[in-house]
């Protein structure tokens, strides 16, 4: 996404992200070239990230997130967590953009005392996005308010319609796709082990 077309919120969630990272970063004393070892993703990433310079990809925020031991919801936090939290309808900035309008959304990510993510997806007909790996034993539960869905895990396809819901282990290479003529409005939850995930093992 270019650096003109994001909004407001979208940049704050840019410069949250920035903070975070270093901060977890230089609190675990890793170099870049540490944290660019324990998840997989370039250096050069990295130094955009950390500088604000660009808009990371899902998959990218997953990686640094599993790599320290959070949830990506860790790396959009501006304040301490309080007792209680109400999250405003247009709060959550947008981190997926299909090409057709689509969105993904993170509505809530909390860390404690599990790891556990809730997003909102619209996807418009015919987008897809393509989802690598996540830290061992990460599960996923996705329930179709509206439209259809096509999750292909591995090399099976499973067709989700209104109403239906899917539970499935994310640890493997996982696709979504609306195969339908209407759009697509999704509810996700990712609950995700606890602990440090580095790829290199």
């Amino acid at each position: 996404m270019k650096e003109n077309m994001l909004t407001d919120r979208e940049r704050d969630a840019q410069a949250a992200i920035a903070r975070q990272v270093k901060s977890l970063r230089q609190g675990r004393r890793w170099s870049l070239d540490e944290l660019a070892s324990r998840s997989g993703v370039s250096k050069g990433m990295l130094v955009q990230i950390e500088g604000a310079r660009t808009n990371p990809s899902i998959g990218t925020l997953c990686r640094v997130a599993e790599s320290f031991g959070v949830s990506i919801g860790r790396l959009l936090e501006t304040e301490p967590e309080p007792v209680v939290k109400i999250v405003g309808a247009d709060e959550p900035a947008v981190l997926w953009r299909g090409p057709d309008g689509g969105t993904g959304r993170l509505l809530r990510g909390v860390n404690d005392p599990a790891f556990v993510e809730v997003w909102e997806w619209r996807m418009a007909p015919g987008e897809d996005h393509d989802s690598g790996d996540h830290t061992p034993r990460t599960r996923e539960i996705i329930h179709v308010r509206e439209g259809e869905l096509e999750v292909t895990i591995d090399v099976t396809n499973y067709a989700v319609r209104t109403g239906e819901t899917i539970d499935f282990t994310a640890d493997r290479p996982h696709r979504y796709r609306n195969p339908g003529t209407a759009e697509a409005v999704l509810t996700m939850v990712v609950v995700m082990p606890q602990g440090e995930y580095d790829r290199r093992r």
